[in-house]
């Protein structure tokens, strides 16, 4: 490093995640922090331990308008309108919300959760993220999803019917059982349906789930990557343009929340769980802060120092590697000055790892712009890997 320190000019736009941990019952693919919910749902003593969670974060914030908000989960459409009214009215006296911010929910389909979309809209929750995950009944089955088919189209309906003219759906592909027509036949179903973004992504098998320890089986990769490439043909030609690796968006649809992470911004983190990254000008540095992961122990510890479960400083020597990890996923890449604005270091402080990705073809630099080429989107680990020793 050639740096003996940060130097923020201007601090990054700050978001708002909040996390909702539990669920109806847990996936055996999913690696999050949910946790299979009780017959009734603390949603008062959530609320309540949210607020004080938000209170504990707000001096390290102070003045900074949040842009984005972000709930997730778990199965965050499981709690009540009543609830999140009792929660937004919290947030608004707590922190400046920017008038136009996007407000995201995700939620998952079933009839109960989508009778709920029209009081969500009404509350100003203007944006949700349906967890499809296939329109096939057997690979929901095989995935563990408490929905059919049927149920998912259901929800996106109510959606649509609810006014939501900004919504995401969630769809996998390389599913047990799955074969080109089965992934084609997915891609076309959430075409139709005429959401404004598609997460497209492959089921990957991580540590610590049910699939981990009992693996499933899976399509050879040669077969799915041909997949991928002709559901994001399918995808392109109806007016969904890949932004980021597995995002999909119509114009002007983009996840402005998750921009926000990928061009490495700030975001607080409430709930069970949740993590949060924040810049500061005094003193100069970037915190990184998890709170409790278990529900009650989170309830039982918010506005509490004994709430955060870890708390670190990002290093100067490996804030590089942070940025780059995330501004790569974008297939665009991001504005070069935005190097130094989101990590309060000088651009000259990756100049290696830049040539040396320069050389292997993985990425473009110009004064104006970084970008990952073609051959840097497919072997984004490769290119990632090179600014570790920066």
């Amino acid at each position: 490093m050639t740096t003996d320190m940060f130097n923020f000019t201007a601090l990054p736009p700050l978001s708002l995640y909040i996390h909702v941990p539990w669920c109806v019952r847990k996936c055996p693919y999913c690696d999050f922090n949910s946790h299979h919910s009780p017959q009734e749902i603390p949603e008062k003593a959530y609320v309540d331990a949210l607020l004080r969670d938000l209170e504990q974060e707000v001096p390290l914030i102070w003045g900074r308008t949040v842009q984005t908000i972000f709930i997730g989960g778990g199965t965050p459409s499981l709690f009540s309108a009543e609830a999140y009214d009792r929660l937004f009215s919290g947030l608004r006296a707590l922190l400046p919300l920017h008038h136009d911010a996007e407000i995201t929910l995700e939620a998952n389909p079933g009839t109960l959760e989508a009778g709920r979309f029209k009081e969500y809209r009404a509350l100003g929750i203007n944006r949700l993220s349906i967890g499809i995950q296939s329109f096939n009944d057997e690979a929901l089955t095989k995935l563990g999803r408490i929905h059919n088919s049927k149920q998912a189209i259901k929800a996106v309906e109510a959606a649509h019917a609810a006014d939501y003219d900004n919504f995401n759906l969630d769809l996998m592909f390389g599913l047990p059982g799955q074969d080109e027509n089965k992934a084609a036949a997915d891609v076309e179903t959430a075409i139709a349906l005429q959401p404004a973004h598609i997460s497209y992504y492959q089921l990957t098998i991580e540590p610590n789930t049910l699939f981990y320890a009992q693996p499933p089986t899976l399509p050879d990769d040669d077969p799915i990557y041909d997949w991928q490439l002709q559901n994001q043909t399918r995808l392109a030609k109806a007016g969904y343009m890949q932004y980021e690796t597995s995002a999909y968006a119509q114009q002007g649809r983009q996840c402005r929340h998750n921009v926000n992470y990928w061009q490495f911004g700030d975001y607080i983190g409430i709930g069970a769980g949740a993590h949060g990254k924040i810049s500061s000008a005094a003193p100069q540095q970037i915190a990184r802060r998890v709170k409790q992961k278990q529900p009650q122990a989170f309830i039982d510890t918010a506005g509490k120092d004994t709430s955060l479960l870890e708390q670190s400083l990002v290093a100067e020597d490996e804030v590089g590697f942070e940025f780059m990890l995330n501004a790569m996923r974008l297939l665009d890449g991001v504005a070069t000055p935005l190097f130094q604005q989101h990590t309060g270091v000088p651009i000259s402080t990756i100049r290696g790892a830049m040539q040396r990705a320069e050389a292997l073809g993985l990425v473009e630099h110009s004064i104006s712009r970084i970008r990952p080429t073609e051959k840097g989107q497919r072997y984004l680990n490769s290119l990632i890997e090179l600014f570790l020793t920066a």
